[in-house]
């Protein structure tokens, strides 16, 4: 795919993967004309995704994998990026060739040095349908940045994003693709997010405790990343138990969710109730278990201490 003595181009893709054979190839085919350094991080596959990547000419490095905000701090450390901008991608996502014609015209010296980041619009598929309602499209994400200026959230636990310092763009036209195939079996999805739930519970814990804190301004009239603070600032506060069925209300009806058809139905119960509810029982387990050790009553154990929180961001 690319040549690292050549001529590098503005900007460096890096992906991580594991037993990915599936979503893999598509990604790599539809950047394969951009000519970019590509950068591979797995985290042990058994299946072909190491060839698959080799064979498109891509540079891979092993990490065992704890969480996604972690692996992506390793991967953004750990490889040796000599391009100005850095593109970080997910397996199960595909680069749109209006997405792909942006970024072959892209060249760094038109872009502001004021600005660190920019967002791309993503497009989320289920069950082969594009999710096209209930908040879920347009739907920006950080995923272009400057080398050495982007960097992973290792506040979050479970919700991965990047995070950068200066101004940030938007790029409206031109998508991401992502739909994860594995997941059209409803069993791996209830699995995978089983899993999930566990690491957004235990987050959700820690930030009771002050053992966590946003690092982004919660800005409702800000970029993408500070709307998202905003939101989950009232959704950490909000009652247990009752926040998931407001936020699945919220999405299906007044977010149009319904025009989704039956895998948005599908979709929108299992991501905006289920996964939250599943997430509500067990911070409540487990701030049952943990109080008693305490001997402190349940409320008073999980009040935070005062901190001051760092901003980031515009």
């Amino acid at each position: 795919m690319f040549n690292i003595k050549d001529n590098i181009p503005p900007f460096t893709f890096i992906i991580l993967t594991f037993n990915e054979e599936v979503h893999l190839p598509r990604l790599l085919q539809s950047i394969r004309g951009l000519n970019a350094p590509v950068f591979v991080m797995d985290s042990g596959s058994t299946d072909a995704t190491i060839s698959i990547a080799e064979k498109y000419g891509a540079i891979t490095a092993y990490n065992k994998f704890v969480n996604h905000p972690k692996q992506w701090d390793f991967a953004l450390n750990h490889f040796s990026i000599s391009s100005p901008w850095i593109i970080g991608l997910d397996a199960d996502q595909i680069v749109t060739p209006e997405l792909f014609e942006l970024l072959n015209g892209f060249k760094n010296e038109t872009v502001p040095e004021t600005v660190s980041g920019i967002y791309f619009n993503r497009k989320n598929y289920f069950k082969g349908r594009w999710i096209k309602h209930g908040g879920y499209f347009p739907k920006y994400l950080l995923k272009m940045f400057r080398t050495g200026v982007g960097h992973s959230d290792l506040n979050q636990n479970m919700d991965h994003r990047f995070v950068v310092q200066g101004e940030t763009t938007i790029w409206k036209k031109g998508y991401l693709i992502e739909e994860n195939l594995k997941e059209n079996d409803i069993a791996n999805w209830i699995d995978k997010h089983n899993r999930y739930s566990t690491l957004q519970a235990r987050e959700e814990i820690e930030r009771k405790l002050g053992k966590r804190q946003q690092p982004l301004r919660a800005k409702l009239s800000g970029n993408p990343d500070q709307r998202v603070a905003w939101f989950k600032q009232w959704w950490f506060n909000a009652p247990l138990f009752v926040r998931p069925m407001l936020y699945f209300l919220y999405r299906y009806f007044f977010k149009l969710g319904f025009l989704d058809g039956k895998e948005g139905f599908i979709f929108h119960f299992l991501q905006a109730f289920w996964y939250r509810l599943i997430i509500d029982i067990k911070i409540d387990e487990d701030l049952k278990k943990s109080a008693p050790e305490a001997g402190l009553p349940q409320t008073e154990k999980i009040k935070p201490p005062i901190s001051k929180k760092l901003e980031i961001g515009n």
